[in-house]
């Protein structure tokens, strides 16, 4: 299973997310937990400025960047719209 660590960034994105999408956001983080590259989570590694990170939807608008820390550690950078490929990460 997978661990996860939160950065200050998301935990303070998170905090800002309607309560449907943290809802959503729960129920993906489990899946996520068993298995991050599970079909319907939409996993997808990002290029470019972000080639050192990846991406899982929460559902049509909203998504979590993270990067692998190890093999079964992962840190949860940010949380939004897909406008957060634009931010500093």
């Amino acid at each position: 299973m997978i661990k996860i660590e939160y950065s200050l960034k998301f935990a303070r994105s998170y905090k800002k997310m309607p309560l449907q999408i943290k809802k959503k956001a729960e129920a993906k983080e489990v899946l996520f937990r068993k298995n991050p590259f599970q079909a319907n989570l939409r996993t997808h590694k990002l290029k470019g400025r972000l080639k050192n990170y990846w991406v899982f939807s929460i559902d049509q608008h909203y998504r979590i960047v993270f990067a692998f820390v190890s093999k079964n550690k992962v840190r949860f950078h940010t949380i939004g719209l897909h406008n957060i490929y634009y931010q500093n990460l």
